[in-house]
This record gives C-alpha cells, structure tokens and sequence, in this order.
C-alpha cells in the first residue's frame, strides 16, 4: 500500500473530510536540481497540491494530518494504461497501416509510420479514460490521524 501525508482542509456534510496532499517531483532530490532543466519544467507546471474528498465516519480537526493509503495495484493498472496501452496501440496501428499500404500499392513504410502514430494516440485516449475510470473508483482510506502539527510562535 503507498501512503501519504494529507492536511484535512474542511469537514464535509454526511461523512466526507476534504484533503489536501502536497505533489511531490522526483526532480527535487538530486544534487544537480539546481541547473537542471527538468527540475525547473517540474517546478514551474507540476500542480503544488491536489485536493480531493475521502469518506470517513470520524471528524477531523481543520489542519489536522493523516496518513491516508492507496493500493499499489490501482497505481500499477494505470500506469500500464497509460503507458503500455499506447505502444500496442502503435505496433497495432503500424501492422495495420502496411497491411493497407500493400493493399493500396503506396509506399508502405510512410503509410505504416502514419498508420502507427494514429493508433498510439487512439490507444493513448483510451487507456487516459480507462485509467481516470480506475482512480476515481480507487478512493484512498485513512489509515490513521497523525494529529496536528506544531505550530512555533514568534
């Protein structure tokens, strides 16, 4: 199970507490963050935080932490959408395309790569919904409340 470390933002109406998590870029933990490009691409389009809604029977103070879990599995299946998905869609695509190219009597390698590039894009909307459908039914639980932070005065 992944955890993460979420902020409870408000308590919602008939059992929902509404979370927010802090995004977190792999870019930020190297040593050459600071003259790397992708670090600042990530820095400056990555959301900062995602805030989202969890069904829980207990009320939670505003500001509050909890350590809330996801399964692996729905992570692993989503990648695999969106990723892979795409590659069969484009050997699919190209298969097909030089199939129809010798069919057609054009140049097959052209009509191929076409053919290709427009599979791994239909393949690539698909799995992009079907990996959606997955996380919004994938709700995260609350796997305990880390209470609130301390809070230093000056």
């Amino acid at each position: 199970m992944m955890e993460e470390v979420a902020r409870v933002v408000a308590n919602g109406n008939s059992g929902w507490v509404v979370v927010e998590v802090e995004m977190k870029s792999a870019c930020n933990h190297c040593e050459t963050s600071e003259s790397c490009g992708t670090s600042a691409v990530s820095k400056a389009f990555s959301p900062k935080v995602q805030r989202f809604s969890i069904q829980s029977e207990q009320q939670y103070a505003k500001g509050e932490r909890l350590k809330l879990g996801l399964p692996e599995s729905v992570i692993l299946k989503a990648a695999t959408l969106v990723y892979i998905l795409p590659l069969f869609g484009f050997f699919i695509g190209a298969f097909i395309g030089n199939l129809t190219a010798k069919l057609a009597e054009v140049h097959p390698d052209l009509f191929a790569i076409s053919a290709g590039v427009l599979g791994g894009f239909l393949f690539w909307t698909m799995g992009k919904k079907a990996a959606k459908k997955l996380e919004e039914h994938a709700q995260p639980i609350i796997i305990k409340s880390l209470g609130k932070p301390i809070e230093i005065a000056h």
